[in-house]
């Protein structure tokens, strides 16, 4: 093949199959971006409604602030399976319902802003999954439920970047800190 065709067959190759690509990948960003700010939601909504007590999962005098324990009521009353005995040891202790919101907030804000996509990955992963031992085996299914969805949508959001569309993962990996570390990102 000579370079004429060569540089024929690789502009043309660049002119075609991008433009369909590009779509596809486009629609991908957004909506594992939109995916990342719903999940986002559903942990800072968990952090915001059992810190106040907005009536809807925690009743306003069970809020945090009001010295209600985020702990304390599911893993008393609601924990079933093998590891139930350790939960129920550890509901209400004041360092576990500093972990649970800490761990709550911060997941939530990365994952709204786009920001520590790998922290917020595992930090959640590891929170789901805890939740998911706590109620072994799951209500509706032997084995598989929605924490383990979860765990692996946030595992898929943090390897393909996706803080980056729709969220400042791009200003965020240009930091210092985070290009010393990547671990970060």
């Amino acid at each position: 093949m000579d370079i004429m065709t060569a540089t024929i067959e690789r502009n043309t190759a660049k002119t075609t199959a991008p433009a369909a690509d590009t779509t596809r990948e486009r629609a991908t960003r957004y909506i594992l971006a939109g995916t990342r700010m719903a999940l986002g939601w559903i942990f800072l909504w968990a952090f915001i409604d059992k810190l106040f007590g907005l009536g809807l999962a925690t009743e306003t005098k069970n809020a945090w602030i009001n010295g209600g324990s985020p702990t304390k009521g599911f893993l008393t009353f609601g924990v079933t399976g093998p590891f139930k005995d350790l939960y129920t040891g550890i509901a209400g202790a004041a360092w576990a319902d500093w972990l649970f919101m800490i761990g709550l907030a911060g997941i939530g804000i990365a994952l709204l802003l786009g920001i520590g996509m790998r922290i917020a990955a595992v930090a959640g992963g590891l929170l789901l999954v805890l939740m998911w031992t706590a109620v072994l085996p799951p209500e509706n299914n032997p084995f598989m439920d929605d924490h383990l969805i979860y765990a692996a949508v946030l595992a898929v959001l943090a390897l393909v970047n996706a803080g980056d569309t729709w969220g400042l993962g791009r200003v965020w990996a240009k930091l210092p800190i985070v290009r010393q570390l990547p671990w970060l990102r």
